[in-house]
């Protein structure tokens, strides 16, 4: 019986909308970029898009404390800016917008007036090592990460569920660089991006509220690592990698079978499906565009 390995299908994208000038701010400069990108000036960082029930995608820009909304013609609106690191933002089935911030933990925006306001800044009164993303269950309870500055040498990152209820639960301790998270169609098993271990790992929910048998879904190479993850309703899992210029796409079992090209810069670095779920959205962080890929 002759074995016969299907390739991996290749799926191009194009540039829906960049960043406009007038919100670029080139040779400004950031304290986050001098501790994650190695004082190399940027003019922004886009990361985070997540798109409303109206079809307007809303994305952070994390050095410059900004949040934007993007009409479904590529028109930008400045929502808010302040003093944080707005890292990841999801948006709830009832509309609310919430954002893991680096510099001060889960936030909550209002878009319609631009307030944003703390939601959780510390567990048993120590500050979070630094929040890099979100994710909202069917019934309210986010999934969080809290990355910091960690990695191989410091495997301490942490993965957090915030119930509906207020409690909070502290899933992992020994994160090696936890990133983006998304739960399965079941939601019996979270999927966390460790960028360092450039891995994805596999999280499987106990009904007591507890995890067991933590493993290795897929392992990755580049420079950086996995990213931003989102799930469509197949089960099949969609992977930013923030260094190889590509959307990584898995099926259930862990075989890879597409590879979704960036044709802007090398930093994908997170992604998001519009309300149809037949297109795809990639935040190209480097040049400060977002791509649009056809599924």
């Amino acid at each position: 019986m002759m074995w016969i390995e299907t390739p991996p299908k290749l799926i191009e994208t194009s540039i829906f909308t960049r960043m406009p000038d007038r919100y670029r701010r080139p040779g400004a400069a950031s304290r986050w970029a001098d501790a994650n990108k190695a004082g190399l000036p940027v003019d922004c960082f886009i990361e985070g898009p997540a798109f409303d029930r109206d079809g307007n995608l809303h994305i952070v820009d994390i050095p410059f404390g900004r949040i934007f909304r993007i009409s479904p013609g590529g028109e930008w609106t400045l929502l808010v800016e302040y003093d944080g690191w707005p890292n990841g933002l999801k948006i709830g089935r009832d509309g609310r917008i919430l954002v893991a911030d680096y510099r001060h933990g889960l936030m909550e925006l209002d878009a319609g007036s631009g307030a944003i306001k703390p939601l959780l800044t510390s567990r048993n009164s120590e500050s979070f090592k630094g929040c890099n993303d979100l994710h909202i269950a069917s019934n309210g309870d986010v999934y969080f990460t809290d990355q910091g500055q960690t990695g191989l040498h410091d495997p301490t990152g942490r993965v957090y569920r915030l119930r509906t209820t207020g409690q909070l639960d502290c899933l992992l301790t020994t994160g090696i660089s936890p990133n983006g998270l998304v739960l399965d169609p079941s939601e019996t098993v979270l999927f966390v991006a460790m960028t360092r271990d450039n891995a994805v790992w596999r999280v499987p929910l106990m009904k007591d509220g507890g995890i067991s048998k933590v493993g290795r879904f897929c392992s990755m190479f580049g420079t950086s690592g996995p990213d931003g993850l989102a799930m469509d309703r197949h089960g099949n899992l969609f992977v930013a990698h923030a260094s190889l210029g590509s959307v990584f796409v898995f099926a259930p079992n862990g075989e890879l079978s597409a590879r979704i090209r960036s044709c802007a810069g090398a930093t994908t670095t997170n992604l998001a499906f519009d309300p149809a779920g037949t297109r795809l959205v990639i935040s190209e962080s480097a040049t400060g565009s977002v791509l649009s890929a056809s599924l």
